[in-house]
């Protein structure tokens, strides 16, 4: 069979008719120069501030310095195989963070890319690393409480649910160990929480996830791991990346609680990159926009409303102090930022006092509007009851004598105190630290031996769970301490004193 010439002609005048050039312009620069994990790139006029771009052996980077004659880009990731005179291209996107149920129970890094061998993460949602906090309308009051399961915590410092509650110490003195009970404390609660590492050593992190892996808690926790070893640029990014999980959370109508563990290695990281892009450095050589780099992260825990679902965000950003100066620049700056903070002394950490919390220096801005009925009414006697004692107890070194109601408050604070000492990894119930703060600020543990508070107190728990149930189920239900409630507790504290008392003696 042979064809036409004019059938020929047709087959390829409609071929021509169905083709369409399509012309595509890449962006792309020129390293002009290579190191430290930072390259300065010519030719990219038109990137956007933030917008990742590609170099030839696939690695990426982020934009973070734009002049007039050159663009600053922080390496992601090995800058071996780059050198003077490659291209760069652009991509378009802003670096994004995959988010979702399928982070839960998994360890990332800073981009979102699984480090804990389980296998890669399938998910297709994304969130912008960067994102414009909620506005004032699109927020309410914080009401709810977050427990922390901590008795000192929850009883004179509440933390509520789109709070930003700052941990302040120096190093070793148990930061990590308030957030860590906290993130378990949140079990069965429908809160997510998120556990950001920055700078931390790798046996930390591990520690941690293990920690967290034997209570339980990984279900319904993810640690972005931004170690160390890591490079500068991951560090920086690593507490947006774990605010971008939690907002997918906040924006679903849940709950979810970061921890950045720590933002002084955070800020370090940043001064870092800032002074190998040659920018000005200002006090202690960090950078000018070193405040706003923390506020617009902190910023974004939030309480949204009704209409938005109700969701919230809690943050609990972690500061490392030198010899307990919490004027230097970085803890003020984010002590300004907060709504409040827990300080960590290292004197009551060594005289046996743990959780170290000094109650003077230690405030929640939120206050009253984050705890129960039940726990306001128990807990506006303890702060005042510890404050005399500490007065007190400065004033009874001078004087040899005291008269009977300097000696009564030394006795109640001394025992208070030691109520409010807690153990690593054990969160205790509202409702329990209801029970044993109304018995302490009522006086029933004055004639106990300082000794004997601890074994009360847990003894306390045993009996009150074996023989009345229906007070503490009653304190959970109904979150206030009625007048019937209080002669209720009133006489199980008494019946159990009596047997603890007879026990002791014999």
């Amino acid at each position: 069979m042979s064809l036409k010439p004019d059938e020929i002609t047709s087959i390829l005048q409609k071929e021509l008719e169905k083709y369409k050039t399509r012309i595509r312009v890449d962006s792309v620069g020129t390293v002009l120069q290579v190191g430290d994990g930072i390259a300065l790139i010519y030719g990219l006029d038109d990137v956007m501030m933030g917008e990742l771009v590609q170099f030839p052996d696939g690695v990426i980077g982020i934009v973070l310095n734009l002049e007039e004659d050159n663009v600053g880009v922080v390496i992601l990731g090995s800058e071996e195989n780059i050198r003077e005179g490659d291209l760069v291209k652009r991509t378009g996107k802003i670096a994004e963070m995959p988010v979702g149920h399928s982070l839960i129970g998994r360890v990332v890094n800073a981009l979102g890319k699984p480090i804990d061998g389980k296998g890669p993460i399938e998910t297709r949602k994304f969130r912008p690393l960067e994102a414009k906090a909620p506005g004032v309308v699109d927020r309410q009051p914080v009401k709810e409480p977050l427990q922390t399961g901590i008795k000192a915590i929850d009883s004179m410092i509440p933390i509520g649910r789109g709070q930003r509650e700052l941990i302040i110490a120096d190093r070793q003195i148990g930061k990590t160990a308030i957030a860590i009970d906290t993130i378990i404390n949140q079990k069965g609660k429908g809160v997510y929480c998120i556990y950001v590492a920055i700078g931390q050593k790798m046996s930390n992190i591990v520690s941690v996830s293990d920690t967290l892996q034997q209570r339980g808690a990984m279900e319904y926790t993810t640690i972005v791991s931004a170690s160390s070893r890591a490079a500068a640029s991951l560090q920086y990014l690593a507490p947006y990346s774990g605010c971008a999980i939690a907002e997918e959370f906040l924006y679903s109508g849940k709950h979810a609680l970061v921890i950045y563990d720590d933002l002084s290695k955070h800020a370090q990281a940043y001064r870092q990159l800032s002074l190998l892009l040659r920018r000005p450095p200002g006090r202690e050589a960090y950078p000018g926009d070193i405040f706003y780099l923390h506020s617009r992260l902190l910023e974004r825990a939030a309480k949204l409303t009704d209409e938005l679902g109700g969701g919230s965000l809690t943050a609990i950003p972690i500061i490392e102090t030198q010899a307990g100066d919490i004027t230097s620049y970085i803890p003020t700056n984010v002590i300004s930022i907060t709504d409040g903070q827990i300080y960590l002394e290292t004197d009551l950490f060594y005289a046996g006092i743990r959780p170290a919390i000094n109650v003077g220096l230690s405030v929640s801005r939120v206050g009253g509007n984050a705890q129960t009925r039940a726990m306001k009414q128990v807990a506006g006697r303890l702060r005042l009851d510890l404050a005399q004692y500490r007065e007190m107890i400065v004033f009874s070194q001078f004087g040899s004598e005291l008269d009977n109601a300097t000696r009564s408050q030394l006795v109640r604070g001394e025992r208070m105190i030691e109520i409010l000492k807690q153990g690593q990894y054990t969160p205790i119930p509202v409702a329990q630290q209801v029970m044993i703060i109304y018995a302490g600020t009522n006086g029933s543990l004055d004639d106990i031996p300082v000794a004997a508070i601890k074994k009360f107190e847990a003894e306390f728990y045993q009996y009150m769970d074996k023989n009345f149930a229906e007070i503490e189920h009653e304190i959970g239900m109904k979150n206030e301490l009625t007048d019937e409630l209080k002669q209720k507790l009133d006489n199980a504290v008494t019946t159990f004193k009596i047997e603890f008392v007879t026990k002791l003696k014999s």
